[in-house]
């Protein structure tokens, strides 16, 4: 997706200004001396820099003709200052847009965004209710993959005794860079409806949580980096001594079959106690495959997020929360057919064509993208700062 976004204002922080500004630099040398000895790393380097060149040199220029217009505001020729008057709102929207893209510019993209994912969905407080809001959310994402072109297959899927009752849900979405569009739903979505069971018409208040992961092909390995099985320094490193592995009998409906052969699997991690039980398959081959594709995901999420500890700390302190799983991210309320997202602030008035995986959701999607890159802007400013207080 692309990295841009709105801003409130036009202000950018000299540290922010002098960061752009070092790499503008970087890419004025790189320029120069391609001109006369061409390398292929170095002009892929000067690639990577253009978006912040750019951005300063437009920047530059918009407060460039912005202090012009203020100097022709002085001016004796009331003609020139009528003139002044009448360009200085297009000038400053142009500054905005400029403070925009450079902002924009300087966010780093996330490491697993041109990864595909798993998503997660199980219920939380809200009992049966919370049960039932689990499987709309499994059908609001099948339902979005399909309509942008995402291909998806359901991973798990357990149940209780009902089937609307969803206990935990996987789906896997195999396509290239699903994972930096769908990484802004985890959290807790949390809804608000009287239930088909409520007798007295009372409205409750239930929630699911969602968990979207970095995925990676089963075999590893190749030019995925960081997804490398077999290289410890890989965050999708697994040491097999260090799994313990159960296998054992199916439980559930399925026939006979189920409850006759253990074709289940359970992987428990030990340093971390992880568990990933898989059951959905006839075969345990192809159950103990999919439960190790599903451990190697979390745990690379959980070393992604050790990593950014210190950030998120800093980013706090600068006024920037941590989004996580444990946190209320969004409110569906049947009501008011109303679904207001808690952390771009956006509230929309169709909550059907949401649950229907429709343009409405990608609307607040979008939006919690936008909150995203900023809150990446606010951890860029307090990590520089923090630096440059540390060399003093």
């Amino acid at each position: 997706m692309p990295n841009t976004f709105a801003v409130p204002d036009y202000f950018v922080s000299p540290t922010l200004l002098t960061r752009a500004r070092t790499i503008a630099q970087e890419h004025a040398s790189l320029a120069k001396r391609l001109a006369t000895d061409y390398d292929v790393s170095a002009a892929r380097r000067l690639g990577e820099l253009q978006s912040t060149s750019t951005a300063v040199r437009e920047y530059d220029e918009a407060h460039s003709a912005l202090e012009e217009l203020q100097s022709l505001l002085t001016s004796t020729d009331q003609e020139l200052r009528e003139l002044a008057e009448e360009d200085i709102q297009p000038t400053r929207d142009r500054i905005e847009q400029a403070s925009a893209a450079l902002k924009s510019s300087l966010v780093p993209v996330h490491p697993f965004a041109h990864l595909p994912c798993l998503v997660e969905i199980r219920p939380g407080a809200g009992g049966d209710e919370a049960a039932i809001f689990a499987g709309d959310l499994v059908r609001m994402y099948k339902g979005y993959c399909a309509r942008v072109g995402l291909r998806s297959t359901q991973l798990k899927y357990d149940t209780a005794d009902e089937p609307t009752h969803v206990q935990e849900a996987v789906l896997e979405v195999d396509s290239p860079g699903s994972y930096g569009m769908l990484r802004c739903e985890a959290g807790v979505h949390r809804v608000q409806r009287v239930p088909a069971t409520e007798s007295k018409g009372r409205t409750h208040t239930s929630a699911a949580s969602v968990l979207v992961l970095p995925s990676i092909p089963t075999e590893g390995g190749g030019d995925m980096g960081e997804a490398s099985f077999d290289d410890p320094k890989s965050d999708y490193y697994v040491d097999p001594k260090e799994v313990k592995l159960e296998v054992m009998r199916a439980g559930g409906a399925g026939g006979q079959h189920v409850n006759k052969t253990e074709s289940a699997v359970r992987l428990t991690h030990l340093p971390t106690n992880i568990v990933v039980a898989m059951q959905d398959s006839r075969s345990q081959l192809a159950n103990r495959e999919k439960a190790w594709q599903l451990l190697r995901s979390r745990i690379a999420q959980l070393r992604r997020e050790e990593r950014e500890e210190e950030i998120a700390k800093l980013r706090r302190g600068a006024g920037a929360g941590k989004v996580g799983r444990e946190n209320k991210v969004r409110t569906y309320n049947w009501g008011q057919q109303r679904v207001s997202d808690h952390r771009s602030g956006l509230d929309v008035r169709n909550l059907d064509n949401v649950m229907e995986g429709g343009e409405a959701l990608e609307r607040i999607m979008q939006s919690v993208r936008t909150w995203m890159a900023e809150q990446e802007v606010l951890s860029l400013v307090a990590e520089e700062e923090n630096s440059q207080a540390q060399k003093k």
